[in-house]
C-alpha cells in the first residue's frame, strides 16, 4: 500500500485529507478508489436490526389489474366495475376480490396500499425495484448508470459473498422468456458483484401447444446453473480444476474490485462456491419436502419457486424475488402473464387469480407454521396497473397513475389500508404514494436507513430511496 503524506484534518464527511490522498494513490495504481472505500465502510458497519430479517417478493410482471384484486369498485359503472364482486376478510372493513378467497384469512396480518403511482412509463420495472422514477426509453438493455435494486442493496450491505448470497432471483432473469434483459432488479452502478444470484428454468405445459387465451399450468423448477457435479467428479477434483482456472484468470479479483466483472463470471464464481456450501444449494432440493406441502404450493413454476423462497429464508437469504413471468417470445407459453389487454376477466378467473391465491396462501401458512412469518415480509407487487375503463376486447390497458400492492407479515401493522383511489380507480384520492415511498417502507422494515447513500462510479452519493419516505401508518 502506498501512503502519501498529508495532514489529518477532516473533511465534512469525516474522511481525513491523508486518507483521501491514500485512496487516490491506490486508485491511480489500479487498486480501489474512494467509492470502494466508502462501500467497504458501509458494509463493515451495517447491523441487521429490522423486524423483517428477509423479504419474499411475489412479482406480477406486466401490470396487474389491482381493481379486480385488492381495490374493487362495486359502485362504479359496469365498464369500470368489471365482473368480480368484493368479499369480506379477516380484517374488518377490508374487502378483496371473490376470486382470492384464501387471501381473506391473512388480511389481519397484511396492509394494502391503494394509491401508488408513477410517471416513468409502462413496462418500466425500475421504479418498483428501486424507487427511481425517471422515464427510461430503453427497457431492453441494462445500463451501468441505473440505480441498484432493493435486493442488490441487501447484497451490498452483506458484502457480496459468493458462498452466501443475500439476494436470489427466480425463476430466471427478468425478460428471459421474452428474449431480452429487462432493467430493474440489478445492482446497476454498484457493479455486477451485487447482482442477484439468478436461477434458470425450463418451463413447459402438459399438453402443448399452448392456447394463448386458455393457459395451462406452467410447469418447471428453478435451478442454479453449474452446481451439479458430472459423473465421477468429486469435490476434490473440482477444487483442483478451480485452482487451475484461478491461475489462468489472475486478473479476476482486480477487475471485480473495479466493478467490471461480467455477470457470467460472477454467476460462475457463485456456482463454484455453492457446490461446497450446502444451505442455499439444499434449499433447491425439493425431494426432501413432504409431497403434500409441494402440492399446496401448486405444481407450477411459480408455486415451486415460492416454496424454494421459503426455504431460502431458512438459509438466511435476505431478499428473494419470485416473478410470474412471460415466455411467449421464447417458448410460446404464457402470452399474457399479467398484461391483460384482452379477455382480462376470463384469464383472471380461470387461471391467474386461483394460482396466485393458492401460492400466496401456501407461503403464508408455511411461514406461519414454522414461525418464520414473524421475521419475513411478503410482498405482492407489480410494475404498474391497468386502466379503469374496460376496452372493446374485454381487457384493461396500461396505467401507471394509480395502482395497489399487498404487504404481509414482519414489520407490518395488519388489517390496515393506506391511501385510496378515486371512484374509478383512476387516480389517488387520498395519500398518494410513490414507488420511492414503497421502497423506503421495505427498507424500514428491514432495518436499513432509507436515506443511506450509495456511491456511483465516480463516488457521487445517491440515496437508496431517491427521496422517498416510509409509510409509517402501515409499519408495526
Amino acid at each position: 500500500m502506498l501512503t502519501m503524506l498529508g495532514s489529518r484534518r477532516q473533511f465534512c464527511d469525516g474522511i481525513t485529507r491523508r486518507e483521501t490522498l491514500k485512496v487516490g494513490a491506490i486508485s491511480a495504481l489500479g487498486g480501489f478508489g474512494l467509492p470502494q472505500l466508502l462501500q467497504a465502510e458501509q458494509q463493515r458497519e451495517h447491523v441487521w436490526n429490522g423486524k423483517a430479517k428477509s423479504v419474499i417478493c411475489l412479482y406480477l410482471l406486466g401490470g396487474a389489474p389491482w381493481q379486480d384484486m385488492y381495490d374493487l369498485k362495486p359502485n362504479a359503472a359496469s365498464e369500470v366495475r368489471g365482473e368480480f364482486n368484493p368479499i369480506a376478510t379477516s380484517a374488518p372493513g377490508i374487502e378483496i376480490s371473490e376470486h382470492l378467497p384464501l387471501h381473506t384469512k391473512w388480511m389481519d396480518r397484511s396492509a394494502i396500499v391503494r394509491s401508488i403511482n408513477h410517471r416513468a412509463g409502462c413496462h418500466n420495472c425500475i421504479p418498483s425495484y428501486t424507487g427511481w422514477e425517471v422515464p427510461e426509453t430503453d427497457l431492453l438493455n441494462l445500463k451501468e448508470t441505473h440505480p441498484p435494486s432493493m435486493g442488490s442493496v441487501c447484497e451490498y450491505l452483506s458484502g457480496g459473498r459468493a458462498d452466501s448470497p443475500a439476494y436470489v432471483y427466480m425463476p430466471c432473469y427478468l425478460g428471459w422468456g421474452q428474449g431480452w434483459r429487462r432493467p430493474g432488479p440489478t445492482a446497476g452502478f454498484l457493479g455486477s458483484r451485487f447482482d442477484p444470484l439468478y436461477t434458470e428454468c425450463a418451463p413447459y405445459v402438459d399438453n402443448p401447444p399452448e392456447d394463448a387465451y386458455t393457459p395451462q399450468p406452467l410447469r418447471g423448477m428453478p435451478y442454479i446453473p453449474h452446481t451439479r457435479l458430472e459423473n465421477e467428479m468429486t469435490v476434490d477434483r473440482l477444487s483442483s480444476r478451480q485452482t487451475l482456472l484461478q491461475q489462468l484468470d489472475g486478473e479476476r479479483f482486480r477487475v471485480d474490485q473495479q466493478g467490471r466483472l461480467g455477470s457470467f463470471n460472477r454467476q460462475e464464481e457463485r456456482a463454484w462456491s455453492l457446490l461446497t456450501s450446502s444451505k442455499v444449494r439444499d434449499a433447491f432440493d425439493l425431494d426432501k419436502v413432504d409431497p403434500q406441502v409441494r402440492e399446496r404450493y401448486t405444481t407450477t413454476l411459480f408455486g415451486q419457486s415460492a416454496l424454494i423462497a421459503r426455504r431460502l429464508v431458512e438459509a438466511g437469504v435476505r431478499f428473494i424475488n419470485v416473478t410470474w413471468d412471460c415466455y411467449w417470445e421464447r417458448l410460446k407459453l404464457q402470452l399474457h402473464c399479467w398484461d391483460t389487454h384482452s379477455q382480462n376477466f376470463q384469464l383472471l378467473k380461470k387461471y391467474n387469480l386461483p394460482y396466485l391465491d393458492a401460492v400466496y396462501n401456501a407461503l403464508m401458512q408455511d411461514l406461519s407454521d414454522s414461525g418464520l412469518l414473524e421475521e419475513t415480509l411478503v410482498l405482492v407487487m407489480s410494475d404498474f396497473g391497468r386502466t379503469p375503463k374496460i376496452n372493446a376486447n374485454a381487457g384493461r390497458d396500461h396505467w401507471t397513475f394509480c395502482y395497489s400492492m399487498l404487504l404481509s407479515g414482519a414489520g407490518i401493522k395488519g388489517g390496515t389500508v393506506y391511501g385510496a383511489s378515486d371512484s374509478q380507480a383512476a387516480y389517488p384520492a387520498l395519500n398518494p404514494v410513490s414507488t420511492a415511498d414503497v421502497c423506503s417502507t421495505i427498507y424500514q422494515a428491514l432495518g436499513i436507513d432509507h436515506e443511506m447513500p450509495v456511491y456511483d462510479k465516480v463516488g457521487r452519493p445517491v440515496s437508496i430511496s431517491h427521496g422517498g419516505s416510509p409509510i409509517r401508518e402501515i409499519l408495526a
